[in-house]
């Protein structure tokens, strides 16, 4: 379901004149409020402003507080802001890239990833791990032999972690960059999650935990298969499993441990991601659906079935729940009166999509960062969806995570964690 009609409805909806493709990408110098170039072959024009009741409106964004990854708030919105990114590719399948991204090509140079390309300068392919700007590579982490399925940055520890398919979880020094410890968990890491001063790491059968302050380590049995997906919130931990329930734990203080609470059941196939929101919690699975289930009688209040293929990741952000699937779309969906959720925005991607964050540049404005599996990450501003770069990498992205400080990492199917930062805009001082 595609409200927005794909890209034409889009196109005329920002004033472009049909004949002329260029009209239908905004310019992103001037967005930024520093296009120098009279005249300019891009749109010089953006949506009028909402007024106060709405959630978005033109002014840059501020902190984040209001829009915010941690899940729906309850203020009302306008559907209508949703991908009108200045005719990229939000609308509908094969629109044409937003005005921001200006380089000589669109594709990564297969020869340069292989260290043999014999053009040089002269290769009318990319010769970057990225394209766009207002981001930067900073670094590498090489370990890890296999794909990357986990990295978190756990609350007041100098230490990043990452897991792996290769059955370990990597320790990272973030001074230094070097792995400080490797741990072997007899079994591939399915997902990672940090919640506080505690790591918790799915792998089959059992859900790893400890925590990096105390050195506590439990070990959770009840697991069928892998788990692939976990989530914490109120001192519950679930953990979505392979054989398509939904396993509970509640954190017992006195005793520091964590207590078999429930299985939640309704799921066909595995559970492949979770995430918590205004009192639900939302589940992605193999069988194409999300359920929403409520968090105080932990009963099942809605399936949603719009997706054709495995639901692999969802994300709240805002008052919106969003989902991505191997069917190439990222669905926006939105409470109606009645409570239930509805689609009210889709975008399509060309490939399948594996997995979504969400996170805020140097200004603190939103972006959405996509995963295909194509092997490029795509990085969004929210809500319109204009494009705002790529990133590159040898074999497909399964896990990306936000830092502090401006810097976000993502892991490759390789065993490559990248770290990328944020660049701060510059700032001009008055003589």
């Amino acid at each position: 379901m595609d409200v927005d009609g794909g890209n034409k409805r889009v196109f005329n909806r920002l004033g472009g004149t049909a004949g002329d493709p260029r009209n239908q990408k905004v310019c992103y110098h001037w967005l930024a409020g520093k296009c120098n170039r009279h005249p300019c072959q891009f749109l010089h024009s953006e949506l009028p402003p909402h007024n106060s009741n709405g959630a978005f409106s033109n002014r840059p964004y501020g902190s984040g507080e209001n829009l915010s990854f941690n899940g729906p708030s309850r203020r009302t919105s306008n559907f209508n802001t949703w991908g009108r990114g200045g005719g990229g590719r939000g609308g509908g399948r094969g629109g044409g890239r937003s005005g921001e991204v200006v380089m000589k090509g669109d594709k990564i140079c297969n020869y340069w990833v292989q260290g043999n390309c014999s053009f040089g300068e002269r290769c009318k392919f990319l010769h970057s791990w990225s394209l766009g700007d207002g981001f930067s590579l900073l670094t590498q982490l090489e370990g890890h032999e296999k794909v990357v399925s986990g990295i978190v940055f756990p609350s007041g520890s100098n230490q990043l972690y990452t897991g792996s398919t290769d059955e370990t979880v990597r320790v990272w020094d973030c001074q230094s960059g070097q792995c400080a410890a490797a741990i072997n968990l007899g079994g591939e890491v399915g997902c990672m999650i940090s919640e506080g001063p505690w790591v918790f790491v799915g792998i089959p059968n059992f859900v790893k935990a400890w925590n990096t302050q105390n050195l506590l380590e439990l070990s959770l049995s009840g697991p069928v298969g892998q788990v692939y997906a976990l989530s914490v919130i109120n001192d519950m931990l679930f953990a979505g499993t392979q054989d398509g329930s939904i396993l509970v734990w509640k954190f017992n203080l006195t005793a520091n441990c964590f207590e078999p609470a429930a299985s939640l059941k309704g799921h066909s196939r595995g559970v492949v991601s979770l995430v918590v929101g205004a009192n639900r919690l939302y589940s992605g699975s193999m069988d194409n659906t999300i359920r929403v289930w409520n968090l105080e009688t932990l009963q099942c209040l809605q399936t949603l079935s719009e997706h054709t293929s495995v639901v692999m990741s969802v994300l709240c952000w805002d008052q919106f729940l969003l989902s991505c699937s191997l069917d190439k779309t990222v669905k926006v969906w939105f409470a109606t009166e009645s409570g239930n959720l509805e689609v009210t925005y889709t975008h399509h991607e060309e490939n399948g999509i594996v997995t979504l964050c969400g996170m805020h540049d140097s200004q603190g404005k939103p972006i959405l960062v996509c995963s295909c599996n194509d092997n490029t990450v795509r990085l969004y501003d929210l809500p319109s969806f204009a494009e705002r770069g790529k990133i590159f990498t040898k074999q497909e992205v399964r896990a990306i995570q936000s830092g502090p400080g401006g810097i976000f990492f993502t892991g490759d199917g390789t065993g490559q964690v990248k770290v990328w930062n944020w660049i701060p805009e510059p700032t001009t001082s008055i003589q």
